[in-house]
């Protein structure tokens, strides 16, 4: 037991003990392979798969098979990986039903990725993207192509690292907020109650984490005051000279007229999609009522798009007056902050309306679209119909 290659050599056999029952569980019946790409610590490529299926208690189930080790992550190695894994454990291609994998080309590819060269074999193995991690893609990656609001991301990411540096600027944050909702309820202006006035953070978002922006972007709404006042300390009494050069800059930026538009235009497409996207991850999230809730995502964007202009400059306006930010004219001519001396001949209306309002929902709606098509909706909406919910309520042979 001491030896390492005795110790490598059980491990070994357990897991051969243990796939050979996952086997067994699928009994040569039909299932759905998950595959990922990760690499090790030692930066060696390899796939991790998944096989998802129902037993014979008609339960579904998702069981891990293993690591596979690629020289390279192209969709042919990745399909000589499977192939393998396949015919070492006996399975045949025929029986799959279902791909998943990521937005990665070499995966999704419509012509040469992973899921076309297993279509070509096998005609029914459908692929369907996981959608909470298309509406991610959707709302965050597409609203960054957008110069300004990539910029916006940008200083937030920077805001970030400034702020939440040390623990002890995390705890000026907290006990400022502290002290405002003391003085607001002491004033009458602020509710008491069970589950009102927590503690609030200002948490960083993840790109997997989904919903995690627009949570980001509420906790700086709510702690906007605080944290001016650790910027200004940062700027007044930091140690570190590149520290005090950001604060002093994302404090110019956070009273410009720019920030506030951005933070209030990327909070309503956010809070827009994340009903979406909390709705989406539920386990017990129903298919047709995911197509449903999708199809009124888009519609409540073609909305905003038609009619949230005046809304939204309202709350633009209202948050800079609270806040003692820059306020400007609409109808005066707009100002280039990086030509500043170059004439651009449209008003501050078109810009902000037209330039940024209307471009970033566009290519918001276009990417939706694109994403969500009309292909594998009708897909689920039919599969629906093999739901057992209701003891089979949903059911349509013509859907079959």
């Amino acid at each position: 037991m001491v030896s390492h290659k005795i110790q490598t050599d059980l491990v070994h056999c357990f897991a051969e003990e243990v796939i050979e029952s996952i086997i067994q569980e699928v009994n040569h019946d039909v299932f759905c392979l998950l595959v990922d790409e990760s690499a090790d610590v030692s930066t060696k490529e390899q796939v991790a798969v998944v096989f998802r299926f129902v037993d014979k208690d008609g339960i579904v189930k998702e069981r891990f098979i293993g690591l596979i080790h690629v020289q390279d992550t192209s969709s042919a190695t990745l399909k000589c990986a499977v192939d393998s894994l396949f015919a070492k454990r006996g399975l045949s291609m025929k029986k799959l039903r279902g791909q998943g994998y990521d937005g990665a080309s070499n995966m999704k590819g419509e012509f040469n990725g992973l899921r076309s060269l297993i279509l070509r074999e096998n005609s029914t193995a459908y692929y369907v993207y996981c959608f909470a991690h298309q509406l991610q893609l959707v709302v965050v990656a597409v609203a960054k192509k957008h110069f300004e609001v990539g910029d916006f991301f940008d200083m937030i990411s920077v805001l970030l690292n400034v702020v939440g540096a040390s623990c002890k600027r995390k705890d000026m944050v907290r006990e400022d907020q502290r002290r405002i909702i003391e003085e607001g309820i002491s004033q009458g202006e602020i509710k008491t109650g069970k589950g009102l006035n927590q503690e609030l953070s200002f948490q960083r978002p993840g790109n997997t984490r989904w919903g995690s922006h627009y949570n980001t972007l509420v906790r700086l709404v709510d702690l906007f005051p605080s944290i001016v006042k650790v910027l200004e300390y940062v700027q007044s009494e930091g140690s570190d000279g590149v520290k005090r050069r950001q604060a002093n800059g994302l404090i110019k930026y956070l009273h410009t007229f720019d920030f506030v538009f951005y933070l209030q235009l990327m909070l309503l497409l956010l809070g827009i999609t994340n009903t979406l996207s909390v709705a989406l991850q539920r386990k017990d999230q129903d298919i047709l009522n995911a197509m449903s809730l999708v199809k009124s995502t888009k519609q409540q964007l073609y909305n905003l798009r038609d009619n949230g202009w005046d809304s939204l400059v309202e709350k633009v306006n209202s948050f800079c007056e609270s806040h003692n930010t820059e306020l400007i004219i609409m109808e005066e001519e707009f100002v280039d902050p990086k030509k500043p001396r170059r004439r651009t001949n449209m008003t501050n209306l078109h810009h902000y309306q037209v330039e940024c309002l209307y471009t970033v929902l566009d290519m918001q709606i276009q990417e939706f679209n694109d994403r969500f098509d009309e292909v594998n909706t009708e897909l689920l909406s039919c599969t629906a119909s093999l739901s057992p919910f209701g003891s089979f309520h949903e059911f349509d042979h013509r859907n079959l």
